[in-house]
């Protein structure tokens, strides 16, 4: 009987012209276009120059600056009170002071002093174009000491720190390597749980369910055959996303394609459940669309998608254990960077597979079957 009505579910979803297309087409703009769009990266900070000591030194630190990637000059200020009318306008977004007898007091002590103001309207912008001035600044002192053969200090606060950064896994700092696996598990999250939420109250809307519904076709059955073509569309979906990201951006899993294949499979029939319980209680695919994108969203911006769980406050933090875009998050980027395996991230696992009972399950007893 399954057989039946699986060739139904193909030749429903094939006779639509529009659903097909978005299968292929919607992971391949995606993973093309979020990569380079979703960076948290900060770059061309806009930065005004108060220099006071006009020497060698002082200009050879602003030219440090003003050669990375992360700084642009925006404009020279004869004192800190012009540079702050820059601040205060909004149109740019870091002061460097340098102060009078700059040089002197390096050459002569080894120590000097700079002085970083920051527009933290925007406070991603503000914290790291400060974190990043500050590190050119201990740059150029080190550069100073190796020349001079003495140490040499520039301060950019009150206390003095010598960071040495040891970056595991992804050295490159590339923020494109982090997204595109954590984009795939979106892009599987809204095959599953999108469009498994549509199905049925399609079939509500155009009343063919109720000739289904008097049929001696089982709750289960019935729920599988709603279900399989999705998990195949998934399966789909993330072999030309592994295909793109190893075309485009040249990242390949460290670790195994089987963890990655074993990973999918239990969080889409967990997503797609879901989405099946949505459709359950849905009467139009108004209504189903509008209770999905609720629950995506909130499942997507506490995943640790764009921020760390571990950033996140301590109920927020507690409230990703039922997210389980969390732990498909988790497990492809542990995959993909660390090379971890199945044996590694046996919670993780363990844990979609519980969201996955559950979720259809409750698909299974929530769907009501007239005789």
């Amino acid at each position: 009987m399954i057989r039946y009505l699986l060739e139904k579910e193909f030749k429903q979803f094939l006779r639509n012209s529009f659903l097909p297309r978005l299968a292929i087409f919607m992971p391949i703009m995606m993973l093309l276009i979020m990569p380079w769009a979703a960076d948290l990266t900060t770059k061309e900070v806009k930065l005004v120059v108060v220099d006071r000591d006009h020497s060698s030194f002082s200009e050879r630190l602003v030219r440090k600056a003003t050669s990375s990637d992360y700084f642009i000059m925006y404009a020279n200020a004869s004192s800190y009170s012009d540079a702050m009318e820059y601040i205060e306008k909004g149109t740019a977004d870091v002061i460097l002071e340098i102060p009078d007898n700059f040089e002197k007091d390096l050459v002569k002590t080894g120590y000097a002093e700079v002085l970083i103001s920051a527009n933290s309207v925007n406070g991603t912008k503000g914290s790291l174009g400060s974190a990043y001035l500050s590190q050119i600044t201990a740059n150029f002192a080190t550069e100073l000491m190796a020349e001079t053969g003495r140490n040499t200090v520039v301060r950019t606060g009150t206390t003095v720190l010598d960071v040495v950064p040891n970056i595991r896994y992804n050295p490159t700092m590339d923020y494109k390597k982090f997204m595109v696996p954590a984009l795939m598990v979106m892009l599987l999250t809204m095959i599953g749980g999108f469009f498994p939420a549509l199905n049925i109250v399609m079939e509500k809307e155009a009343g063919t369910i109720e000739q289904i519904n008097v049929t001696p076709i089982s709750k289960v059955t019935f729920i599988l055959a709603k279900l399989i073509p999705y998990w195949l569309m998934g399966l789909v979906v993330l072999t030309i996303s592994l295909i793109i990201a190893w075309l485009v951006y040249g990242i390949v899993p460290v670790g195994s394609f089987a963890s990655i294949y074993l990973g999918f499979i239990i969080y889409i029939v967990a997503l797609s459940g879901f989405g099946i319980v949505v459709s359950n209680y849905s009467s139009t695919m108004q209504q189903a669309m509008f209770i999905m994108f609720f629950f995506m969203m909130i499942f997507i911006l506490m995943s640790g998608l764009f921020t760390p769980v571990s950033s996140m406050p301590y109920w927020a933090e507690r409230f990703t254990l039922i997210n389980p875009l969390r732990y498909f998050i988790e497990i492809m980027r542990s995959i993909f960077f660390k090379g971890s395996s199945i044996s590694d991230l046996w919670a993780d696992y363990l844990t979609l597979v519980g969201f996955a009972v559950a979720s259809n399950t409750w698909a299974v007893l929530s769907y009501r079957k007239s005789s």
